[in-house]
């Protein structure tokens, strides 16, 4: 249709997501995968886990002991540059804890949880809730009413809907993420509306729950931490200023949330990506319309590989960062027409 060429001439992959494809059995995806890539190594991951945070506390503490405080334009200026660059690096610490809540950071389950909870719960993202709609997301990749995460409206139109870019953006990457956390925005139609902090009613109100049983007090557990951050944000404002933590926290996080929505809205969305309903839907399709993009050595170092080895993370998500290189290269080996790739 003239809409799919449209789509074709205008996506990176240049129509590859809409190529006929013969399907492997999930059994046959797993196994292409090198075993040692499934090998968690608690050492190397804490040493990440130090470093990364080790850069946003020595960032912070540049910015609070050189970082001028007039109001002048300048101030503004080194303030602004400052959140650019503390969010970018903040976002590190945030993957790590999404490896944590993939089981995908180390064997021990207590070291892992409380790396998780700490780091996400540092970042305002509650960590049970997050891991469980996560892994509802990581089940129904692409699924058009089952999916959790970036699901597309379901219009019965078929007329192209105009779009104002800026406002795309700026709803996307500014509200998008506090959305999704606080009324499940853009979450999967048989969920309903949803709340990653409160599981009960006015939430609960879909056909299918997003934290079914004992989900919802790991859900109110997450909700401690927050409480415990947003306590001492307060603390802190009072002893200091409301504008000075500002600065110091809210804009970075700001800038860490647009990252985090910029990664996921680039790994699952492009204009010849499909998606399906429940009759033709399957594991594998979802996994393999996963994309992957570059993003340079810097930001692919400081974010762990996130968005430049997402397909092998859908195909296997117990996989820890630093083997990640390796299964997705084992991938594409062995699945070379199935594995995306958009390099603009």
């Amino acid at each position: 249709s003239e809409r799919v060429e449209l789509a074709v001439q205008r996506g990176g992959m240049k129509g590859k997501a809409l190529q006929s494809k013969t399907w492997p059995s999930k059994t046959q995806v797993m196994s292409a995968i090198p075993a040692d890539c499934l090998v968690k190594d608690t050492g190397r991951s804490l040493r990440c886990a130090a470093a990364s945070a080790f850069y946003v506390v020595f960032c912070g503490l540049l910015a609070w002991k050189f970082l001028p405080r007039s109001g002048d334009p300048l101030s503004l200026i080194l303030w602004a540059s400052y959140a650019a660059v503390q969010g970018t690096l903040a976002f590190g610490p945030w993957v790590l804890a999404h490896e944590c809540g993939h089981n995908a950071f180390c064997d021990e389950q207590w070291i892992q949880n409380l790396v998780g909870y700490t780091f996400h719960t540092v970042f305002l993202t509650p960590y049970y809730s997050w891991q469980r709609s996560h892994a509802v997301h990581h089940s129904r990749v692409n699924h058009m009413t089952q999916g959790e995460t970036h699901v597309p409206l379901l219009r019965k139109s078929t007329a192209p809907e105009p779009a104002s870019l800026p406002r795309s953006l700026l709803t996307h990457l500014v509200f998008g993420w506090p959305a999704y956390m606080l009324a499940g925005i853009t979450g999967g139609p048989s969920y309903g509306r949803t709340s990653h902090f409160w599981p009960f009613s006015p939430f609960r109100n879909g056909k299918r729950e997003l934290f079914p049983g004992s989900w919802k007090r790991k859900v109110l557990l997450s909700d401690v931490g927050i409480l415990a951050v947003l306590a001492l944000l307060w603390h802190w404002a009072s002893c200091t200023s409301l504008a000075f933590v500002v600065a110091m926290y809210w804009a970075p996080l700001l800038v860490m949330n647009a990252w985090l929505v910029t990664y996921t809205w680039l790994q699952h969305t492009d204009v010849d990506v499909p998606h399906w309903g429940p009759e033709n839907w399957s594991w594998v399709k979802g996994a393999f319309h996963t994309i992957d993009r570059p993003y340079g050595p810097v930001l692919d170092y400081l974010h762990h590989r996130l968005g430049s080895t997402h397909v092998a993370h859908h195909v296997c998500s117990a996989i820890p960062h630093y083997k990640a290189q390796a299964a997705s290269e084992a991938l594409r080996a062995a699945f070379p027409q199935l594995c995306l790739y958009d390099p603009t």
